[in-house]
């Protein structure tokens, strides 16, 4: 991305609900009208999407999907055909980007380009670390999925708009998520062990 011309995400935002057509968008239509910014904003509303109580087992799965395609240093994200065919009312996306440009606003003071990184390598990291989180939102545990879709949420906003610090402080509590996740986990198998060795 040239740093000459690039934009807030939520002016791009602004515009793409500006251009959208009458009806109805698809995610087809989305991901191709992005264009570099695709795999951040799907991965944003991933994250916003796995917060709500239900929604993260899916969201782990689909999740796998961008983050695989980061790993591989894709241009854009690739859905499989009935996923990307699945069309939402374009009132529906301009309601909702009305709701989440103020907040981009304000992130956007805070978070904003500086310690910029190698692009292609810094995806190919983002998606592995995206990759790994998503397996933390398959946990039965009620609202365990709260810390790793914020850790998500942050992650994807720094990488939208290639703040290094950011992504270096996402990246940290991304691993202290791991961490505490493979801790809960091991206990658990020990919790077990020990319950039927009684």
């Amino acid at each position: 991305m040239d740093p000459a011309v690039r934009l807030p995400t939520s002016v791009v935002l602004e515009k793409l609900a500006a251009e959208a057509p009458d009806e109805h968008v698809s995610l087809g239509w989305l991901i191709a009208n992005l264009g570099g910014r695709s795999f951040g904003i799907v991965i944003l509303v991933l994250g916003v999407v796995a917060l709500v109580p239900g929604a993260s087992v899916v969201v782990g799965v689909l999740l796998a999907i961008p983050a695989v395609q980061m790993m591989l240093a894709r241009k854009g994200p690739v859905f499989p055909q009935f996923v990307a065919r699945r069309r939402v009312p374009t009132l529906r996306m301009t309601r909702l980007v009305a709701r989440i440009v103020p907040v981009l606003r304000r992130l956007e003071r805070i978070i904003r380009p500086r310690w910029t990184t190698p692009f292609e390598a810094t995806k190919r990291v983002v998606g592995f670390v995206l990759l790994l989180i998503g397996v933390t939102l398959l946990s039965p545990i009620p609202f365990s999925q709260v810390i790793p879709a914020l850790v998500i949420v942050l992650l994807s906003f720094a990488y939208l708009e290639e703040d290094g610090i950011a992504l270096c402080i996402a990246l940290v509590a991304a691993l202290a998520t791991l961490a505490v996740t493979a801790a809960t986990v091991w206990a658990t198998v020990l919790g077990v062990d020990f319950v039927g060795s009684i």
